[in-house]
C-alpha cells in the first residue's frame, strides 16, 4: 500500500494506526476523530478514513464527530445464555428488587432478562409479560407468579417473539414495568438493537409501559447497534456493573434518572 504524505510525516504504517485507533475504541467505546487526529499527530481526515475503514469491517459504527464500537450482543441467544452468568445473575438480583407486589410487568428476551425472570419474588401477585419463552420456562409453577407469554414468530438473533402478531398483542397491554433489552446503549446514541423487528418491539414495549429499566453489562456500555429503539432519557431505572469507570458513570447520571452500580 502506497503512503501518503501525511503518512510519512506521522511515522506510522496506515494499519498501525487503524490498529491504535481500533484499541481506544475498545477501550473506550467512543472515539472522537478531532481527539485522534490530535493524539496521532494526524489529520482529521486521515482518522475519518481509518473509521469509515472500520466501519466497513463491522467493527464500529461511525457517528457524529466520531465513533462506536459494535455491540459484542450480535453473537447467538445459545452463546450467550452461557456468557458472565454470575454477572448476570447480580445484576439480574438488582434490578428483580426494584419489583412491588401487584404489579404487571414487561419482561423482553435477552439473557440478562432471563436471570430477572428467575429473581423476580415470588408470592408477590405478579403477572409477567414476555416475548421470551426461555424466560416464560423459568417463571413456570412459581407461586404468585401469572406468566402470558407473548405470541408471534421466534427470531433466531433474539431468542423471543417478534412480528405482527407480538407487536399487536404488546400494544394492547398497559405494564407499570418494562425490563426492556438492550443490544448496545450509549448516553448519546441511546439503546439499540441489532434488527429492525426486534427495535419495533422493544419500542412497543417502552410506550407500553410506566417505567423502563435496563440491567447492561459492562460491555454494552458505550457501544452501537444498527437500530435504534430510544433515547437514553427514556430509561427510569439503569443496573450496571462496578467495573464502569467514574468518567462513563457520570455519563449515564447525567442522561437516567436513578443509576445503580451492582457490586459482588
Amino acid at each position: 500500500m502506497q503512503r501518503t504524505r501525511q503518512e510519512a510525516q506521522d511515522g506510522l504504517l496506515p494499519e498501525q494506526r487503524e490498529q491504535l485507533i481500533l484499541d481506544r475504541l475498545r477501550a473506550q467505546g467512543r472515539v472522537l476523530a478531532a481527539t485522534l487526529a490530535e493524539e496521532l499527530k494526524t489529520s482529521e481526515h486521515t482518522v475519518r478514513r481509518h473509521l469509515r475503514d472500520l466501519a466497513d469491517q463491522g467493527l464500529c459504527k461511525r457517528v457524529y464527530g466520531g465513533a462506536l464500537l459494535v455491540s459484542p450482543a450480535g453473537s447467538s441467544p445459545a452463546l450467550r445464555m452461557h456468557e458472565a452468568v454470575d454477572r448476570k445473575a447480580r445484576l439480574a438480583a438488582a434490578a428483580a428488587a426494584i419489583v412491588r407486589a401487584g404489579q404487571v410487568i414487561l419482561l423482553d428476551a435477552g439473557s440478562t432478562n432471563s436471570a430477572i425472570a428467575e429473581a423476580l419474588p415470588e408470592h408477590a401477585n405478579l403477572t409477567v409479560v414476555t416475548n421470551s419463552p426461555d424466560a416464560c420456562s423459568r417463571l413456570l409453577d412459581r407461586p404468585g407468579i401469572e406468566v402470558i407469554l407473548i405470541g408471534g414468530r421466534i427470531a433466531p438473533g433474539s431468542g423471543g417473539s417478534l412480528g405482527a402478531t407480538a407487536l399487536l398483542q404488546i400494544q394492547q397491554i398497559k405494564a407499570d414495568l418494562c425490563f426492556l433489552g438492550a443490544c448496545a446503549f450509549d448516553p448519546i446514541e441511546g439503546v439499540a438493537a441489532f434488527g429492525a423487528e426486534d427495535a419495533e418491539l422493544k419500542r412497543a414495549m417502552v410506550q407500553a409501559s410506566g417505567q423502563v429499566a435496563i440491567a447492561v453489562t459492562s460491555e454494552k456500555l458505550m457501544t452501537a447497534a444498527p437500530f435504534m429503539v430510544a433515547d437514553a432519557t427514556s430509561v427510569d431505572q439503569l443496573f450496571v456493573e462496578a467495573d464502569v469507570p467514574a468518567e462513563r458513570l457520570a455519563q449515564l447520571e447525567a442522561v437516567c434518572d436513578n443509576v445503580t452500580v451492582v457490586r459482588s
